[in-house]
């Protein structure tokens, strides 16, 4: 196993929901190996974190502070921390064309439906940032899980992409 954390940038669009609840909880559950990062093709000007998703995070003692909206650009500059995996989270990120990203880390797509979309009220929002945390901590638990040889540097790709078909 690696002495340093494998670095992990979850994108979206946004950058309000599902990658920040990615974020959030690997850097809860990652035990140290792991350290996570998220960003967003194109947040909104002075886009936050969704309220609803912060309060998922919290209820499920989880620590939201330092979460931020903010630009893939910030991840792809000069200085930025080397990342060795990026997974998408959602369909419209997994779609577009990326920044080059130095040290050409592994990649994943995992689709997770937007828990902020729709026309219902904040408690079947509340409900769908439930069901959508419990799903990405379930991945993740599976990834912080797997054994040190499918974590090395030309693995992780592929057993992440490999955890993209598990529930």
């Amino acid at each position: 196993m690696p002495t340093n954390p494998i670095n992990v940038l979850f994108l979206c669009t946004h950058n309000s929901a599902r990658s920040v609840l990615a974020e959030a909880v690997l850097n809860h559950i990652g035990q140290g190996r792991f350290k996570a990062f998220s960003a967003g093709s194109s947040p909104r000007d002075k886009q936050q974190p969704n309220p609803l998703g912060l309060q998922v995070l919290t209820e499920a003692g989880i620590a939201t502070d330092g979460l931020r909206s903010k630009s893939w650009d910030e991840f792809a500059a000069t200085g930025a921390p080397h990342m060795d995996l990026i997974i998408t989270v959602c369909d419209n990120a997994a779609g577009e064309v990326c920044p080059y990203w130095p040290g050409q880390p592994a990649t994943a797509h995992w689709g997770y439906a937007d828990p902020s979309e729709g026309d219902g009220d904040d408690a079947q929002k509340l409900k769908a940032f439930r069901q959508t945390l419990v799903a990405i901590r379930h991945r993740l638990e599976l990834l912080i899980n797997l054994p040190a040889e499918k974590l090395e540097r030309a693995m992780v790709g592929r057993s992440a992409r490999e955890l993209s078909a598990s529930n």
